[in-house]
C-alpha cells in the first residue's frame, strides 16, 4: 500500500511522539542558518564547536523520526560489524561476508573487489575530504531544502534522507572544529609551537624530548676520587659570616 493510500485511509495514524519531535528538529534546523553566516573561509575551528553540537542535536532528532535503522542491513546480524571493504553486490554485515570470503577460498575462487561506495558510520555516510566550509554549506542548503516539504503525514523515507545529510553536515562541521596542524607535527597536530625551534621542528612537544634526549646523550662530569685520608677541597660560594 503506497503512502498516499495509508494517509486517506482510516487506519493512519500518527506515530507517537512525532509532532513533538517534528518541531524540536524544526527549530534546531532554523537556528543553524545563524551559527553559519557568522562562519568564514579560515575561522578558527573554535568557532565550527557550536554549529557541530547543533548539527549533533537536529541528527539525533531526524534519526529518532526515521524508521529503526538496521546498521548492516543483514536480518541475521543487524547490529553487528560493519564490513569497510565489502565487494559490490555483497551486503555490509562483516560477519556474511568473512563467510563468503572463506567459502571462496576452499573453492579457490577469486576473491571479489571492494565495491567503491560512500563509506558509512554506525550506519549513517561520511562524506569523502577534503573538508571544507562551502561543503559544509552545501549540505546544509539540501537539509534547508528538505525540512520545508516535512510534515506529520511525510514518509518514512524523507526523514531517513534528512537524517543521513545532518550526519554529512555535521561530520564536516566536527572535522572542520578539529585543531589545525600549524606546527606540521603529525603526532601531535594541535601542539604550542616552539619559537626558538629550527624550521620543521615547530612543535613544542618533539622540541622538549629532543632537547631531553640530547642532554641524557651527554657523558656526565665525574669528580676525582679521593683517597683515603685526603679532605676534598671545596670552593665556597658564600664567605663564612664573622663570628
Amino acid at each position: 500500500m503506497s503512502p498516499q493510500d495509508q494517509h486517506g485511509s482510516r487506519g493512519y495514524s500518527v506515530p507517537t511522539g512525532r509532532p513533538y519531535a517534528l518541531k524540536e528538529l524544526q527549530a534546531s534546523l532554523g537556528s543553524l542558518g545563524d551559527h553559519l553566516r557568522e562562519l568564514y573561509d579560515g575561522a578558527h575551528p573554535a568557532e565550527y564547536d557550536a554549529i557541530a553540537d547543533a548539527l549533533y542535536v537536529a541528527f539525533q532528532t531526524a534519526a529518532g523520526l526515521a524508521p529503526a535503522r538496521s546498521y548492516t542491513g543483514c536480518p541475521e546480524h543487524p547490529n553487528g560489524a560493519l564490513d569497510p571493504e565489502a565487494p559490490d553486490g555483497w551486503g555490509r554485515c562483516l560477519i556474511c561476508n568473512d563467510r563468503r570470503r572463506l567459502g571462496q577460498r576452499l573453492h579457490g575462487a577469486r576473491p571479489a573487489a571492494p565495491a567503491a561506495v560512500e563509506q558509512r558510520r554506525l550506519g549513517y555516510p561520511v562524506p569523502e575530504g577534503p573538508y571544507t566550509l562551502q561543503l559544509l554549506r552545501q549540505y546544509l542548503r539540501t537539509v534547508e531544502d528538505q525540512r520545508f516539504h516535512l510534515g506529520l503525514s511525510s514518509p518514512a523515507d524523507e526523514f531517513v534522507r534528512i537524517a543521513d545529510d545532518l550526519h554529512r553536515a555535521f561530520m564536516v562541521a566536527r572535522e572542520l572544529s578539529r585543531p589545525r596542524n600549524a606546527s606540521g607535527c603529525s603526532e601531535h597536530p594541535g601542539a604550542p609551537i616552539d619559537p626558538d625551534a629550527p624550521p620543521g621542528e615547530a612543535c613544542i612537544f618533539c622540541a622538549g624530548r629532543k632537547r631531553r634526549a640530547q642532554r641524557s646523550a651527554q657523558t656526565p662530569e665525574m669528580l676525582p676520587r679521593i683517597r683515603r685520608g685526603e679532605r676534598r677541597q671545596l670552593q665556597r660560594r658564600f664567605e663564612r659570616p664573622p663570628g
